[in-house]
C-alpha cells in the first residue's frame, strides 16, 4: 500500500522572479508617509504610485510600457492639500482612479490615455463627508461607480461616484481606528478590522454586524483581513508576544479558527494579496525583503506554505496586478510591483510548464471590466457575481473605455459649463458666451453692492463722530 508523502498541487513549484533592470521604473520619489497602505495601485494599462510632493499630496500615473528612468518633471496628479494615503483603480474603468488624503477628502480622477503635458489638478469629482483623514479606499467588485472609504473618524462611507451622493454611512460600528476593509466576491458583505482588536463581518445595506470575533490575533499591532472564495476570512496579525501570525476563520463559527500559524518576529504589518482564481494568498510585509505565499484548500492544515520570494532590498509598498493584466503565454499567475526608495520593480510569479499552449487549469474565467449591477440596483438589495471573461486569447485593454451612460453619471462625460441642456458642437460657443455674460452681470451686481455698503459705513462713521463731538 503506497503512502502519499508530498501534497499534490499544481502551484507547489510557483517561483518568483524580479524583472530585468530595463523593465523597472527608476527615479520615483516614493512617499515616506507613515501609513500602512500599499502606496501603489496597478491595472492592465497604468501604474500609480504615491510620491513625495511639496505643498500637498500627489501621485504619479505611468503607462505600464513607460519603463526605465522617469523624467523628474513628469506630470503628477495633484489636488489634495494633504498627503495622499491610499489610491485604488476602478475595476470597471481602467482610466478612473480614486485617491484618499490626510485632508479628509476623496478625489476621483479620469486619466487620459495620452501623456499629459502638465500636472493633472482637476478631479472629476471631490467627495467630502469625513471629518478626519481618509486612509482606506475600495471599489465595489460588481456594482458600477460604488466606492467605499474609511477614515480616522471611525466611519465607513459608501458613495455613488457617478452622482457624488452618499449611499450608506456606517457610523456606530467601530469604536476606534479602522485598519482594513474588504468586500466579499459579490459585494454583499464587508470584513473589517479595527484597533479594538475585533474582526467584524458587516452587511452594509442592513447596517448590521453579522458576525464578530474579538482578539482574532491577540497582539495590539494592526490586523488585516480578506475574504477567500470559500467564504472564509483570512487574517494577518500579531500574537501577544509580537510574533506575526496568520489565521483562517469561518464566519459561521468564529469560536475556533480553521487554522492559526505563527510566522516570525518582525514589526512590519503583513499585507495580504489574495488571488481567488488560484486560492493563493501572498503576504508582503512593509520593510520586509520577501514575499511569502500560501495555498488555501479544504484539506488540513487548510493553509499550506508554498514558497518565499526573497530579495536584498526592503519593500516600501506593493502593487498587485489584476488577473486580466497577466501574460498567460508565460504561465504568469501573479505580478507584483515592489516599491523601493527611488524605484518600482516588477516581480513575476510563474508556474513552470513545458507546453506553450494555453493552460486551462491555471486560468479559469476571471472577473472582467464589465460591472454586473448599477449602483441603484445594488442599493435596493440585488446581488450579482462578477461578470467573467476568458483569458485564452489574452486580455487587450481598450484604447479608451467608455462607460455605459446612466442618469447623472459624471464619470463618462464631464458636465459642460453653463446651463445643463443637451449641446451639440455647433452651439457650444453660444453657451460659453452666455456663461460669460452671466458672470459679468454677477460681478457688476456685487460691485454695486460693495459700493452701497461702503456708503452706508461712511454714513454710520459720520453719525458716530457727531455723537462723540456732541458728548464732548
Amino acid at each position: 500500500m503506497s503512502r502519499r508523502v508530498v501534497r499534490q498541487s499544481k502551484f507547489r513549484h510557483v517561483f518568483g522572479q524580479a524583472a530585468k533592470a530595463d523593465q523597472a521604473y527608476e527615479d520615483i520619489r516614493v512617499s515616506k508617509v507613515t501609513w500602512d497602505s500599499s502606496f501603489c495601485a496597478v491595472n492592465p494599462k497604468f501604474l500609480a504610485i504615491i510620491v513625495e510632493a511639496g505643498g500637498g499630496g500627489a501621485f504619479i500615473v505611468l503607462p505600464l510600457v513607460k519603463t526605465g528612468r522617469v523624467d523628474k518633471n513628469y506630470p503628477l496628479v495633484t489636488g489634495h492639500t494633504g498627503p495622499v494615503l491610499d489610491i485604488d483603480w476602478c475595476p470597471h474603468n481602467d482610466n478612473v482612479i480614486a485617491s484618499a488624503s490626510d485632508d479628509t477628502t476623496i478625489m476621483v480622477w479620469q486619466i487620459p490615455d495620452y501623456t499629459p503635458m502638465r500636472n493633472i489638478t482637476e478631479p472629476v469629482i471631490t467627495l467630502e463627508g469625513h471629518s478626519k483623514r481618509v486612509g482606506i479606499l475600495s471599489w465595489h467588485p460588481t456594482a458600477r461607480n460604488v466606492l467605499l472609504s474609511a477614515g480616522g473618524d471611525n466611519v465607513i462611507i459608501i458613495w455613488n461616484v457617478g452622482t457624488g451622493e452618499v449611499l450608506l454611512s456606517l457610523d456606530d460600528m467601530h469604536p476606534d481606528i479602522i485598519h482594513s476593509v474588504c468586500w466579499n466576491s459579490n459585494g454583499s458583505l464587508l470584513a473589517t478590522t479595527c484597533k479594538d482588536k475585533t474582526l467584524r463581518i458587516i452587511d452594509p445595506r442592513k447596517g448590521q454586524v453579522v458576525a464578530e470575533r474579538f482578539a482574532a490575533h491577540e497582539g495590539m499591532r494592526p490586523m488585516r483581513a480578506v475574504f477567500t472564495r470559500q467564504g472564509h476570512i483570512f487574517t494577518t496579525g500579531f500574537t501577544r508576544m509580537s510574533q506575526r501570525e496568520l489565521g483562517l476563520w469561518d464566519p459561521n463559527n468564529f469560536e475556533e479558527p480553521v487554522a492559526l500559524q505563527e510566522m516570525d518576529t518582525s514589526n512590519g504589518v503583513l499585507l495580504p494579496f489574495y488571488d481567488a482564481d488560484s486560492s493563493i494568498v501572498y503576504l508582503c510585509g512593509k520593510g520586509d525583503s520577501s514575499i511569502r505565499y500560501f495555498e488555501i484548500t479544504d484539506e488540513p492544515p487548510f493553509v499550506h506554505y508554498l514558497n518565499t520570494f526573497s530579495s536584498k532590498e526592503p519593500q516600501r509598498g506593493m502593487g498587485f496586478m489584476p488577473k486580466r493584466g497577466l501574460d498567460v503565454s508565460k504561465c504568469e499567475i501573479a505580478r507584483f510591483y515592489k516599491l523601493h526608495e527611488r524605484k518600482c520593480e516588477p516581480i513575476v510569479m510563474t508556474v513552470p510548464r513545458k507546453s506553450d499552449l494555453f493552460q486551462d487549469d491555471l486560468y479559469p474565467d476571471t472577473p472582467g471590466p464589465e460591472p454586473a449591477l448599477e449602483a441603484d440596483e445594488w442599493l435596493s438589495g440585488q446581488d450579482a457575481e462578477p461578470v467573467l471573461i476568458s483569458l485564452r486569447d489574452g486580455y487587450v485593454p481598450p484604447k479608451h473605455r467608455e462607460l455605459r451612460v446612466t442618469k447623472r453619471n459624471i464619470l463618462d462625460v464631464r458636465p459642460p459649463p453653463g446651463p445643463r441642456r443637451s449641446q451639440s458642437a455647433s452651439d457650444a460657443p453660444l453657451s460659453q458666451q452666455h456663461t460669460l455674460e452671466t458672470l459679468l452681470e454677477e460681478i457688476k451686481a456685487l460691485r454695486e453692492q460693495v459700493q452701497a455698503q461702503e456708503q452706508r459705513i461712511t454714513a454710520l462713521e459720520n453719525m458716530l463722530c457727531e455723537l462723540v463731538d456732541g458728548t464732548d
